[in-house]
């Protein structure tokens, strides 16, 4: 069964740091792209940074880039995601999801996209 548990997430003052941490299981990262996604109340749900299956392709929008970095470490099947210079703007509820093989290279940027979602950490940046 494939299952995608984040962690990591709490209160933080805007310039701070946080690392979430999406911890897999049931496969292995090499076979699946993994996407860090956030929602805001009433906003619609965006990404803010993929990592491909096994070609370290990664993408970061341009509201992120800079400030955070996706990692990878297979030993332990988890994906990380490194906030830094953390703004009042990026309070959401972060997901990660795996997507088994609807993009061919690199990684998505939809939701669409992804198969296998997480149930999220809350992120909230105090100004």
């Amino acid at each position: 069964e494939v299952q995608l548990v984040e962690s990591g997430g709490g209160l933080v003052q805007a310039g701070g740091s946080l690392r979430l941490s999406c911890a897999a299981s049931g496969f292995a990262l090499d076979d699946y792209a993994i996407g860090w996604f956030r929602q805001a109340p009433g906003k619609e749900r965006e990404v803010v940074s993929c990592i491909g299956a096994g070609d370290g392709i990664r993408y970061y929008p341009g509201s992120v880039k800079g400030r955070f970095t996706i990692s990878s470490d297979n030993a332990k099947n988890t994906v990380y995601l490194q906030m830094n210079n953390l703004k009042p703007e990026d309070t959401a509820v972060y997901y990660c999801a795996a997507d088994s093989g609807t993009v061919v290279a690199g990684c998505g940027d939809q939701s669409y996209y992804y198969d296998y979602w997480g149930r999220g950490t809350q992120v909230t940046v105090s100004s």
